[in-house]
């Protein structure tokens, strides 16, 4: 998938995968690429410094954990970032309905016809 595809959703993916449970930078990037299909391969570069914006807005909070045995910063959705993400399926619905109705087939009109 296009990388450009991605710009001004990563909050509402990385909102998305967090919903469930908390989860270390890696799990997060595995998880989208799991429930992506493999369709979704968002480098580190792009990840950790959007966990820290999430976090900075109140979003997200982390906490050190031991994980494997290794230690890692897992990240943890807060009340706030549950209700930004209500509103960035919101916003999505009606971005994707607005394109639907763009970009699907529309009515087929005679050559030459206006």
């Amino acid at each position: 998938m296009n990388p450009d595809a991605l710009r001004g959703h990563m909050d509402a993916l990385l909102l998305s995968v967090l919903e469930r449970e908390p989860l270390h930078g890696y799990a997060i990037i595995e998880a989208l690429q799991e429930r992506s299909g493999g369709a979704l391969n968002v480098p580190t570069g792009t990840v950790y410094p959007a966990l820290r914006r999430l976090e900075r807005t109140g979003h997200l909070v982390s906490e050190w954990a031991t994980v494997g045995g290794r230690r890692r910063r897992t990240y943890r959705l807060t009340d706030s970032g549950r209700k930004q993400l209500e509103g960035e399926r919101s916003a999505w619905q009606a971005f994707t309905s607005a394109i639907g109705s763009v970009l699907g087939p529309g009515e087929v009109r005679p050559s030459g016809s206006a």
